[in-house]
């Protein structure tokens, strides 16, 4: 395709590797960061030295600071926490463009647990062109040009394509889609469940109890997403079980590694010290339970870990309520 003008906003590990890719597919690629000493080094250095400190930018890659200097764009794509969607979207609409969006951040909204498309409703309204990418990724594989595979669905149809093509080739594949909810779903309660998993091998528990973890936790996923309309079928790809397995069996996942400093004992500020980054999940456990329940859903495993990072229930606890559950068939 044609080259096009690609602004990231947020160079955290996910949003520098995605505008190295895409830098990588030959656009002209602007990334955004609030801190202007950050962008700085990432401008001398050619590289982003806190997150991936080993991959150089490509050329067409430029950091800025001000965000005003990144709105002239074809495309813009937001890779900020979740709980800084709503904020951003905010600046983002005073300057009255009409830009379609992708985003790449995975959680809910932490004020009203929302899923993120309804922010972008409320602040651009219904019938503004957007996309989410997701799927089952680690930011440094991207950055590397190791093969990945992602589905990326959109609201409007004929922006499939374009969007798709972005991000298409150099080692990526891109899978399309129309289920946007589906898509969202998977990649915010996976990290909730990654915690989980990261719990159960801290405290020794083995491959038995993770497989059972990811299993169950999966069926908690497909509950709450026939209720909020996702496809089944996309819970059961990429962006669903796919991202859940990625997220609950390797190191590379903060959020594992989160759960992983708990079960061995950690508290909860020094396991986010150990991380060092923002851990998705910790902030989506503290709204999944709300969602759930407005939803009328049972889901046990994200009530546990809810449990442990906002009510002190200590991880071995948390197991003994798990398995002490009443009977029940499987489906």
């Amino acid at each position: 395709m044609s080259t096009k003008r690609v602004t990231v906003f947020g160079a955290g590990s996910w949003g520098t590797a995605l505008a190295i890719q895409l830098a990588r597919r030959g656009h002209d690629v602007q990334l955004w960061a609030r801190d202007p000493l950050n962008v700085e080094r990432m401008q001398s250095e050619r590289c982003n030295r806190r997150y991936l400190p080993d991959i150089l930018f490509p050329d067409s890659l430029t950091p800025i600071d001000k965000l005003k200097n990144g709105l002239n764009a074809d495309y813009w794509l937001i890779a900020v926490p979740s709980e800084a969607f709503g904020g951003l979207l905010g600046q983002l609409k005073k300057s009255d463009l009409r830009i379609p969006l992708m985003w790449a951040t995975k959680g809910f909204d932490s004020g009203a647990g929302r899923l993120l498309h309804n922010v972008i409703h409320d602040e651009l309204g219904k019938d503004y062109p957007y996309g989410i990418i997701s799927g089952p990724t680690f930011a440094g594989e991207v950055a590397r040009g190791l093969p990945t595979a992602m589905t990326l669905a959109t609201n409007v149809q004929a922006l499939q394509a374009d969007l798709a093509a972005l991000f298409h080739g150099d080692g990526m594949r891109i899978y399309t889609s129309d289920d946007v909810i589906g898509v969202e779903l998977g990649g915010a309660v996976k990290n909730v469940l990654a915690i989980a998993a990261g719990i159960s091998d801290g405290l020794g528990f083995g491959a038995n109890a993770r497989a059972a973890l990811i299993t169950r936790g999966l069926a908690e996923i497909m509950r709450l997403g026939k209720q909020l309309g996702a496809k089944p079928e996309t819970l059961m790809g990429l962006a669903g079980l796919g991202d859940l397995v990625l997220t609950c069996t390797d190191d590379q996942s903060r959020n594992r590694r989160y759960g992983l400093a708990l079960g061995q004992g950690r508290d909860l500020q020094q396991a986010k010290e150990e991380i060092g980054q923002v851990v998705e999940g910790a902030t989506t456990a503290g709204v999944i339970m709300q969602v759930a329940d407005r939803a009328d859903v049972e889901m046990p495993i994200c009530s546990v870990v809810y449990k442990i990072l906002y009510e002190a229930l200590t991880p071995k606890a948390a197991v003994e309520d798990l398995f002490s559950r009443s009977l029940k068939a499987e489906y």
